[in-house]
């Protein structure tokens, strides 16, 4: 009888730092790490939701930028991160998708390693020329582009990334015959345009906005099979292309073990911020598109959901690992 007192009593004491640590939750600040420099848009996005979180939370939201690797830098430490709550990470849908059909070994395991939490927003991708380019629409390209014979140049941010899929996706479904010319990032691609260097290119929307807006660039069409805010005339590529929805996107998962208490407050704290108006716009200006309201469970479903769907773009255009 005297054993099983002390013993029922062991583990009450035991789970007591454990429940206290939940029940005062967050007790330190809390990190959200980032595989991209500061200055990019998942960055920009992120402290947005960051400062506003930080103020209802009672703690500072630190963002921890992990740049290189195409991500692998990044997840790697937020898959090490510890798995206490007060450490997210901030991905893309290239770190937790589309890096499983480049790499024949990573340094984390997409599935495995995270336990997700929310969907922040989607990031679609655009066609853009020079805003003095002949060529005024995604028909127009194409057939320049075959009419070329392959010497009209079609720029993205690698063709080892997210971006550089979609355009591979693009050249072999429409047939363009483009000369894919794959640069170090999108920035790169953007100042090459710019200079005349390369013809046309494919980058996200959200770094290329405000040129579009200053008329240095002319957006032919978006990835997104749905309205692009701000550029609701612009046609989509599903028009002309069945079936090619192809945007990028941001979700907020956590390191595997993190207390599923603390997993779901902060799923409904990151969507309600979300929900807020003003968050909506001010995010829309930096290009993403807010999408509240997601649960774990969603999410969960939505990155099998995706695994399958890339797994199977990547045979179509026979991307092979590295």
């Amino acid at each position: 009888m005297l054993k099983r007192t002390f013993l029922a009593s062991l583990m009450v004491m035991l789970a007591a730092p454990a429940a206290w640590a939940q029940s005062q939750w967050p007790h330190k600040p809390v990190k959200f790490i980032l595989s991209q420099p500061a200055g990019s848009g998942p960055d920009n996005v992120a402290r947005l939701l960051g400062e506003r979180l930080g103020k209802q939370w009672g703690q500072s939201v630190v963002i921890d930028n992990k740049p290189g690797g195409q991500n692998t830098i990044g997840a790697q430490a937020a898959a090490k991160a510890p798995a206490d709550g007060h450490s997210f990470y901030f991905a893309t849908a290239a770190a937790l998708v589309t890096n499983s059909y480049l790499f024949k070994q990573l340094p984390y395991d997409p599935l495995k390693d995270f336990a997700p939490v929310t969907f922040i927003a989607r990031s679609p991708f655009g066609i853009l020329v020079r805003a003095d380019s002949p060529v005024h629409s995604v028909d127009d390209l194409i057939a320049r582009s075959r009419e070329m014979g392959g010497q009209y140049t079609l720029g993205n941010e690698g063709g080892r990334t997210f971006g550089g899929m979609i355009t591979r996706l693009f050249n072999a479904r429409s047939k363009a015959n483009a000369n894919l010319i794959a640069y170090s990032s999108n920035g790169a691609s953007v100042q090459d345009l710019l200079g005349g260097h390369v013809q046309a290119i494919v980058a996200d929307v959200a770094s290329t906005a405000a040129l579009v807006k200053q008329g240095r660039l002319r957006l032919l069409a978006v990835t997104s099979s749905r309205p692009v805010p701000g550029f609701e005339s612009i046609p989509r590529l599903a028009d002309l292309l069945p079936g090619l929805d192809l945007v990028g996107w941001f979700a907020l998962v956590a390191p595997s073990g993190t207390p599923q208490t603390v997993i779901d407050r902060v799923s409904k704290d990151v969507s309600a911020v979300l929900s807020d108006p003003e968050i909506v716009q001010r995010m829309a200006t930096l290009g993403p598109i807010a999408e509240p309201g997601w649960t774990p469970e969603r999410l969960a479903t939505f990155l099998r959901e995706e695994h399958a769907r890339w797994g199977s773009l990547a045979k179509e255009i026979d991307v092979l690992p590295e």
